[in-house]
């Protein structure tokens, strides 16, 4: 079994902080969606190929990591195209008939009321309202507005499009009669996030439905994750916290990591999804939900992540591991750029002004990232504001990777145009240049 560092409390705190560390981490009311899901149109399906076999990584205090190979059955995808909602709701779910989606989106019973919870903040105007099926764009200072004001951690009430929202359709046991016990252990977690989320992870919980959790994960810098949000569905369970939380990962349909399926599944010695080592597994008297995000933003969303898997591990530091991790990064690289487009299109519920702060300040390195790619350099060797950190020997990246980054540069170009991001002007001059200069290329050869 590979032997990987483990996450012991000096090194969490140092991550909490934001303190650098080596490459690769070494150290609720009821609400009745009927209606809006009936009228939203159909974009299409995405049936989502079955993952290969994946690994488990293991975080938490004095936690190292856990690997084997596991395979889940993968789940059709229905991407509902939110151009016509006036309520701008972007619902992500199984395929299903229409009366199982009259289904109430929240349970009938008496939960614990432990915190009041804010109105969602995001509303249209009305020259939205008016104009629903043009694009509209938003001034920068009103989304740089709502970006600045986006807390760490929040309690909410519409949990509709949350993937455990129906537990039957996820075939999780219901709590039916919440105890005191463990009402108070998710309350006690929710003062965790609250006070101890790192700037780089977002936490949303709802006021009535106390089980349910979503987070958001910002991609490490010097990783092929960076500048990148990935987002988790969570729910805590009837016997929390003697068994774990079961975590669902966002994925879109892409599988960028050995630990992140394409059927959502998150595969982690912490959440008891792989058998590791005793003190690699859930731990009910001090395992929390801020393990589980943190772990997966350093172990997981790291900077080579092919090592993760299990059979190439005893190749880290050999010529052949190296250049095949610089090939995976490449791949990686690539889905992480198609899962920034994903979730600015279809940005889950009561995230919409995080996603588009987020991407209005991080465009320029991720398009700057892009173009230093695209000139050859190793993918992950940006950190902040576009300072390369490789030798100049270093580069590297292949043919494929370059065609392919070309086209999804572009896309990304166009996607924060359209989002109002007014300092793509630069870009957008290169990239006429470059078609004028082509097209005089062009003129020149066939004139010989």
């Amino acid at each position: 079994m590979r032997s990987l560092p483990k996450i012991t409390p000096t090194s969490a705190r140092a991550h909490l902080a934001g303190t650098p560390t080596a490459p690769g981490y070494r150290t609720g009311g009821v609400t009745d969606v009927d209606a809006l899901l009936q009228e939203l149109p159909l974009r299409g399906q995405l049936i989502v190929r079955r993952p290969r076999c994946g690994r488990g990584v293991a975080g938490g205090r004095r936690r190292g990591l856990g690997l084997r190979p596991s395979e889940e059955e993968a789940e059709p995808v229905i991407d509902i195209d939110s151009d016509a909602d006036a309520d701008g709701v972007v619902v992500i779910c199984e395929k299903a008939p229409v009366d199982k989606n009259k289904q109430h989106v929240a349970y009938p019973l008496h939960w614990p009321k432990l915190v009041k919870a804010p109105l969602p903040w995001l509303q249209k105007t009305a020259a939205e309202m008016a104009n629903k099926n043009k694009p509209i764009l938003m001034a920068d200072d009103k989304v740089d507005e709502k970006y600045n004001a986006f807390k760490q951690f929040d309690i909410l009430d519409d949990h509709s499009d949350h993937y455990y929202s129906k537990p039957a359709l996820r075939h999780v046991a219901v709590v039916e009669k919440p105890s005191i016990l463990w009402a108070s252990a998710i309350q006690q977690e929710w003062k965790i996030l609250e006070k101890d989320l790192p700037d780089t992870i977002f936490a949303r919980a709802y006021e009535e439905r106390i089980d349910l959790l979503r987070a958001v994960i910002m991609g490490p810098a010097g990783t092929p994750y960076h500048d990148g949000l990935f987002f988790f569905d969570i729910l805590f369970p009837a016997q929390y916290t003697i068994t774990p939380p079961l975590v669902n990962y966002r994925s879109g349909g892409l599988h960028l990591n050995p630990n992140l399926y394409v059927c959502r599944k998150v595969c982690l010695s912490l959440l008891n999804t792989w058998s590791g080592s005793e003190d690699e597994m859930w731990d009910p008297d001090n395992s929390t939900m801020l393990q589980v995000l943190v772990s997966i933003q350093a172990l997981v969303l790291n900077a080579k992540p092919y090592f993760n898997e299990p059979g190439y591990a005893g190749t880290t530091n050999t010529p052949h591991g190296e250049k095949q991790s610089l090939s995976y990064n490449e791949d990686t690289f690539l889905l992480s750029c198609r899962t920034m487009l994903y979730s600015l299109r279809n940005p889950p519920k009561n995230f919409e002004d995080f996603v588009a702060g987020h991407f209005r300040k991080h465009r320029r390195n991720v398009l700057v990232a892009c173009k230093t790619y695209l000139d050859g350099a190793q993918v992950g060797c940006l950190v902040g504001n576009g300072i390369q950190d490789v030798d100049e020997g270093d580069k590297s990246c292949s043919l494929k990777f370059k065609a392919s980054l070309k086209r999804l540069f572009e896309e990304l170009l166009m996607e924060f145009t359209v989002k109002g991001n007014a300092d793509c002007d630069k870009f957008l001059a290169e990239k006429k240049k470059s078609g004028a200069a082509s097209s005089s290329r062009a003129i020149a050869d066939t004139t010989l």
